[in-house]
This record gives C-alpha cells, structure tokens and sequence, in this order.
C-alpha cells in the first residue's frame, strides 16, 4: 500500500508542479507561459468526454490498434518460429525482412495510400507493420535459445514436430515473445497516431492534430493524455496476459536493499544438497577405509 501512495504522491507532486509554473508563466530557458495550465486541460478534457465525437475517435483508434497489433502478433511469432528453426525460410526471408525493418513504419504512409483502396486498411497496416518487427526478432531469439535437450527428450520418446511445437518452442519462447509484445503494442500507439495525423478522418491522433491546426493547446494536451492512458490499458494487458500464461516461471518478489526475496523451499534446496553431498563424502570415505582394509588383509594372507 505504500508504494501505491507514493506513486499517487509523484504523480499529484508533478501535476502541482505543473500548474504552478503554468499559472505564474514562468519563462526562464522553458516557456510554461505558452503552456496551459492543469485545470484548463481538465475543463477540456470534461467538455470533450461529454460529447460524442470523442468516444467516436476513441473506438476507432482501438479497433485499429487491435487489429493491427492482433495481426502482428500472429504473423510476427510464425515467422520468428519459421526462420530461426529452418534454414531455407532464413535464407529466403532474412535478406527481405532484415532490408525493411530498419525502414521506420510512418515512412511507409505513402506506400499504404498508394497500394491499400481505403485510408482505414493503410492505417492498419501502418500499425501491423510496426508491431511485426518487434515480435519477430523477439521470437526468433526466443527459439534459438532454447537447450536442445528439451526437444532431444521428446524426440526419444516418440514425440513429432508438432508435438515439439506446442510442448517445447512455444512454451520455452513464451518470455520472450511477450518482451517483443510488450515493445510492438508501444510502437504500434505511436505509429498509429501519427498515422492517423497525416491520412486519418477520425481518431484521437486525427483529433489533436486538428487541435492544432485551430490552437486549441487545451485540447491537444486532451489528446496526448487519451493517448497515454491507452497505451498504459494496453500495455499493461498484454504484460498481466503475458504473467498469466507464464506462471510455471520462478519468480522473485522485490524488496529493499537489493536482494531478492526467496522461498524457504528455494533456500532449503542448496542446503539440502549440500548436506546431501557431505553424506556422499563421508560414505565414499569409509568404502576407502573398508577396501584399504581388506587388501591389507589379502597381503598378510599372501605373506
């Protein structure tokens, strides 16, 4: 419970900060005179919520990221699986894939007005576009670092290629795949707004562009807030998604000082194999003395 209130109070501490230099204007390197203040965002934010066009922006801005992200996401991990597992799908596509993805995805909106009928299915591709690479490079890490024992154990027992896919890459890669998630769902925010400024109709990154276009700051500020807290739902769902599926990983709990929390099953196992090992020594040791013994004996029987 702390440490949610000290996140309330950092928040509540920047805001107040926030309104102060606004409110006195203060201009010393920074211009807060040309800013608006806290509560000016807010009436703004409450007349904008009370009227329809918002909710309107808000679920098509979704509805694009969604699909967008949710098609990235399927074909970002078949790929990744496909090229780090066969050598001919590397050759063919890495050359390809490894030429396009340093290309940022907002670079490519006037290949998406060109090649797409509509400006909706430009965005999403924009957006699934932006998502893909993340989870690409993030899968393809994920297979190749997988022991090859694992996939050795279901092989010998009889196990094919589909049964090590779904037993042994996609679980093992799943830490992995959710880290690129978590990255391509950020980008995939960030390329759909600007996305939606330069070839949208509707749309919260089409609605504070025009808030600019008209000086309406209250209102740009409106939509720079829409948009974080989007991306923080999102972000977030796909990370609590992403713990749910991997609950069979160890984890530790953070807390001051540094170290790590452990259980005391954890603590117990190291000791217990020590000991363990000390019982082994000793009973090494005495199946030495007990052979040194006996040949002792077989000598004094020769002489």
């Amino acid at each position: 419970m702390s440490r949610y209130v000290l996140r309330v109070a950092s928040l509540a501490a920047a805001l107040g900060l926030w309104q102060l230099l606004t409110s006195l204007k203060v201009d010393l390197w920074l211009r807060f005179s040309q800013f608006p203040t806290v509560t000016d965002i807010a009436h703004a934010f409450a007349d904008r919520i009370s009227g329809g066009d918002y909710w309107t922006d808000l679920t098509d801005s979704l509805t694009r990221i969604l699909t967008g992200f949710l098609l990235a996401a399927v074909l970002g991990v078949a790929t990744g699986v496909l090229v780090a597992r066969s050598r001919l799908a590397e050759d063919l596509l890495g050359p390809v894939l490894e030429v396009i993805r340093p290309i940022p995805a907002i670079a490519l909106v006037p290949i998406a007005i060109l090649l797409f009928p509509s400006n909706e299915q430009g965005i999403v591709f924009i957006t699934c576009t932006a998502a893909f690479f993340p989870v690409l490079v993030s899968t393809r890490h994920a297979v190749r670092a997988l022991t090859p024992v694992w996939e050795e154990a279901v092989r010998t027992m009889g196990g094919g290629r589909w049964r090590i896919l779904g037993s042994v890459l996609l679980p093992g890669a799943l830490p992995g795949i959710f880290g690129g998630l978590s990255v391509g769902i950020g980008v995939s925010w960030i390329c759909v707004i600007s996305a939606e400024m330069i070839s949208g109709q509707y749309g919260v990154g089409y609605r504070t562009w025009q808030d600019y276009t008209i000086v309406n700051y209250p209102g740009v500020f409106v939509g720079m807030v829409t948009i974080g807290l989007l991306g923080w739902v999102t972000s977030t769902a796909v990370e609590l998604l992403g713990r749910r599926l991997t609950r069979w990983l160890p984890r530790t709990s953070y807390v001051p000082g540094g170290r790590p929390r452990t259980s005391v099953a954890a603590v117990a196992a190291p000791v217990a194999v020590a000991a363990d090992g000390e019982s082994q020594k000793q009973a090494d040791a005495q199946q030495q003395g007990r052979s040194d013994t006996d040949q002792e004996a077989r000598d004094e029987h020769f002489v």
